[in-house]
This record gives C-alpha cells, sequence and structure tokens, in this order.
C-alpha cells in the first residue's frame, strides 16, 4: 500500500482554519488550469480586492452539474495571490461526501457548507467562497442565464453581518452557456424522494453530450467563453448595519437587495459587452 505524503498549510492550521495541502494544491494547480482554458476564461478585478483577507466572495452559480465557476475562479487566485493566501470554498455535502471526490477537494480548500465552519473561516482570516443560489441556481432554465438568482437565500447576508467582513460580489458571464438546462423540474422533485435524502432541491431536465436529453445527468460542457468580474468590496458597516443586526428580516432584505442588484447590473454590463458565451469565440 503506498503512501500519501502531504504538506499541510501550517499557517492556516496555526491560525485555527482548515488545513489545505499546499503540495497537492501545487500538483493539481496545472491540471485544474488546463481544465479552465477549455472555457477561455477571463478574470477581471483583482486590483478591487482588499490586499489581504478576511473577506466573503459571493458569485452566481451556473453551468448545472458541471459548473466552472470554482476552478477558474481558485487556478487564478493561486496564480494572482499565491497559494500561501488562504481562499477555502462551501461545497454542498452531497458534492464533498461523494467516495473518491470530497478527500481531494478538501485538500484544495473545500469546506462543506455549514454556519459554524463558514464563520470560522472568516473569524480565523480566511477568504471564503460562496455561491448562495446552490443548485437552484446552478440549473437556472437557459432563458434565464443571465440573471443573478439566490432564490431569497439571505444566509450569506448574516454571516458577513456576524463576522463584519466586507462582501465581495464575483459576477461570472458565460458560464452558464455551458450546459443547458431546460427546466429545474420542481414538480419532478415530489415524485424522487431519494432527492431530499441528498438535500437536493432540484430534478433538472437537461440537454447536452453525452446523453442528449436527461435528467440532470452530468454533460460535457460546452465551450462558452467565460469572463469573471471581481466587483469592489460592500462593506455592510457603511450602510449602518452590524452584528446586532444580523436577525433583523428588514435588514437581511435590504442588504440583500444591495448586493444582488449591484451583481445583476455587472451581469447586465457582461452580457451587453457579447465577449462572453458559447458563440463568442
Amino acid at each position: 500500500m503506498s503512501t500519501v505524503l502531504t504538506t499541510p498549510d501550517t499557517a492556516s492550521a496555526q491560525a485555527g482554519l482548515p488545513v489545505r495541502d499546499v503540495a497537492f494544491i501545487r500538483r493539481a494547480q496545472p491540471v485544474l488550469e488546463a481544465y479552465a482554458s477549455y472555457f477561455a476564461p477571463e478574470v477581471r478585478g483583482f486590483d478591487n480586492l482588499p490586499t489581504e483577507g478576511p473577506m466573503l466572495l459571493i458569485g452566481n452559480h451556473s453551468g448545472a452539474a458541471t459548473p466552472p465557476d470554482l476552478p477558474i475562479l481558485f487556478t487564478r487566485w493561486w496564480r494572482e495571490r499565491g497559494i500561501d493566501d488562504p481562499i477555502y470554498g462551501l461545497f454542498h455535502s452531497f458534492f464533498i461526501n461523494l467516495p473518491g471526490v470530497g478527500k481531494y477537494v478538501r485538500r484544495a480548500g473545500a469546506i462543506e457548507a455549514g454556519h459554524e465552519a463558514a464563520e470560522n473561516v472568516l473569524r480565523s482570516g480566511g477568504n471564503l467562497v460562496v455561491y448562495p443560489g446552490g443548485d437552484h441556481e446552478a440549473f437556472r432554465p437557459w432563458s434565464e442565464r443571465n440573471q443573478i438568482d439566490f432564490a431569497g437565500r439571505t444566509g450569506f447576508i448574516k454571516l458577513a453581518l456576524r463576522t463584519g467582513v466586507p462582501i465581495v460580489p464575483v459576477v461570472s458571464c458565460g458560464a452558464h452557456e455551458t450546459s443547458i438546462v431546460l427546466t429545474r423540474g420542481e414538480k419532478l422533485r415530489k415524485f424522487m424522494p431519494h432527492l431530499r435524502l441528498m438535500r437536493v432541491k432540484v430534478s433538472p431536465i437537461v440537454l447536452g453530450p453525452p446523453f442528449g436529453l436527461s435528467l440532470g445527468m452530468p454533460t460535457l460542457p460546452l465551450p462558452a467563453k467565460v469572463t469573471v468580474q471581481l466587483c469592489k468590496p460592500i462593506d455592510l458597516t457603511q450602510l449602518g448595519f452590524g452584528p446586532d443586526d444580523a436577525e433583523d428580516p428588514a435588514v437581511q432584505s435590504e442588504c440583500y437587495e444591495a448586493v444582488t442588484t449591484s451583481m445583476q447590473a455587472t451581469l447586465d454590463q457582461l452580457a451587453a459587452e457579447g465577449t462572453s458565451g458559447l458563440f463568442a469565440r
């Protein structure tokens, strides 16, 4: 039996952050960059970021069962800010617990979605990527590909208010043209009780290779060009809110609208450029 040698991120461990395997990240980076290059990614706006964390990066989730969001963002982050700059991503429990998958993504900075784990990362000085829309947004229909849709989920607002960290909107355009989703299939889900056990909220119908028309099967991504814009941080304290407001529904709603409206304006601008998507090359 062979032994896998790991090189833990000792600085992160000392800060109380989840331990990443920096040697594994260095080995995986070229592979992930090769995958990301398939989408001819353009990542803009690193000059908008604070020089150091913590920060809460909020993105729109796209690409159905094979979203390219995180590989594009993480590989460019490692290249621009270095592997030692601690960045983590919240992952759905179904994905992160898949045999043969979860242990590898954890080594690269994935953590299972949960309030306590997310708050611990930010309070310990780490940077955290969250896609609030989850599977609801990742499986939005093709006709809604240029829409921000977090389904009214305000958990990220409460997280930012409790920890006092800035929100950095991460807006991608073109990623939802890598898959063709016809419908989320919410009505179909009630006939599939096993999906509730997996905490999956959709039962989508998708179109793409190699299965053609299928019920949520992973498809080979189409070669759409993806543009990602890192926006200027949104400091909720400048709106007059703080930790004591985290459980106030009115405050949550106001902050949610501020963030999603800003992100939608950026997505509209990127879409209007016409340089992203399946037919942009």
